[in-house]
């Protein structure tokens, strides 16, 4: 028997030196096992060649048997793991140190004094969820991703329509029909192998929010419909992490980073009762300009950018307005509000 493992093993050794598939290693593996059954089988016993081949068919049927219940077993394992859902799968925990050409990529960000390798070192370290991937969510992807952000999460419910390609600039023609989420999965992985991108195919619920939040360090409102930003609100105020919200209406977009933690106010401050639906009309039912969403959420991923690395000052405690039709951006001042039932003092 200790003369076919050899013969096995030099199979599988040369086969690896001379790169031959993985699968035709096994085959020929296989050829060898037939041919040494039909050894034991034909041979009588007490022949040479029987004997130096083990001598009895049954123990190869048993080693047969064992090798056939773990490829079984690797097969299914194998299929089950690809059944686990993207979100679900344990992260691949980043390297340490950069690579160089993590370094080359990154050198203009580098370069800057305020951000520089602590500031770029904390980017690949932080963990950021980013809500809709639409108009808003398309371009703040992108440039999280880009500026090196090391894990990114991206959840929303929604498929890939046409209607979607004049803003959303994440998706393409090609992949109409497909969730958003793996949609910018993809994107994201073509523009920067070196970021973990965690899709969540389904909508933000209360069930799922508080856990969700918990695995962030900062998170992104793009979402289009009132209720979702008011339970993003009270998700990020609970976790104790700063909310960056960007909203667009036809020509107009606004960018603030809520953040009580820090003693600015929340979303529920300054938007205490939900517009009413006939004067927020979405951007299907009052459209939008198409660079607009580009623009805020270009935005957006600067004041995440500076967040992390605590460069420069941010919208904490401000808000932004950019008028497009008329070339206009203003900052007002924000304040946090006592009364605010999801941040002040009467806050459960």
């Amino acid at each position: 028997m200790a003369l076919v493992l050899v013969l096995a093993a030099a199979i599988w050794g040369v086969g690896h030196v001379l790169k031959t598939p993985v699968q035709a290693r096994w085959t020929m593996i296989g050829l060898l096992f037939v041919a040494v059954l039909a050894i034991q089988i034909t041979l009588p016993e007490g022949a040479a060649l029987r004997e130096a081949t083990g001598g009895s068919a049954g123990e190869w049927l048993v080693l047969a048997g064992l090798v056939a219940l773990i490829r079984v077993y690797s097969s299914v394992l194998a299929r089950l793991r690809q059944r686990v859902r993207p979100e679900n799968r344990a992260p691949v925990a980043a390297a340490e140190r950069m690579q160089d050409s993590e370094l080359e990529r990154y050198a203009r960000h580098i370069m800057l004094r305020e951000i520089g390798g602590p500031g770029q070192k904390a980017l690949k370290e932080a963990k950021i969820l980013v809500i809709g991937a639409g108009g808003l969510g398309s371009p703040a992807l992108l440039y999280l991703a880009a500026a090196g952000v090391g894990t990114i999460g991206v959840i929303d419910d929604d498929t890939v329509e046409a209607t979607n390609l004049q803003r959303q600039i994440i998706h393409t023609d090609e992949r109409i029909g497909m969730p958003k989420v793996f949609s910018a999965q993809m994107a994201i992985a073509a523009l920067n192998p070196f970021v973990t991108v965690r899709p969540y195919h389904r909508r933000l619920t209360p069930e799922i929010a508080t856990e969700l939040f918990a695995e962030y360090d900062l998170v992104l409102d793009g979402c289009d419909n009132s209720d979702t930003r008011y339970l993003v609100n009270r998700a990020a105020v609970a976790a104790g992490i700063p909310l960056i919200s960007g909203a667009l209406s036809q020509w107009e977009a606004q960018v603030s980073v809520f953040d009580p933690a820090r003693g600015a106010p929340c979303y529920q401050c300054i938007f205490a009762t939900p517009v009413a639906p006939h004067l927020a009309p979405s951007c299907a039912e009052a459209g939008v300009l198409g660079p607009l969403p580009g623009i805020a959420g270009a935005l957006m991923a600067a004041e995440a950018v500076k967040t992390v690395t605590g460069a420069g000052v941010t919208l904490r405690g401000r808000m932004m307005i950019f008028d497009a039709l008329d070339a206009e951006t203003r900052v007002i001042r924000i304040k946090p509000r006592a009364d605010c039932p999801v941040c002040g003092a009467s806050a459960a």
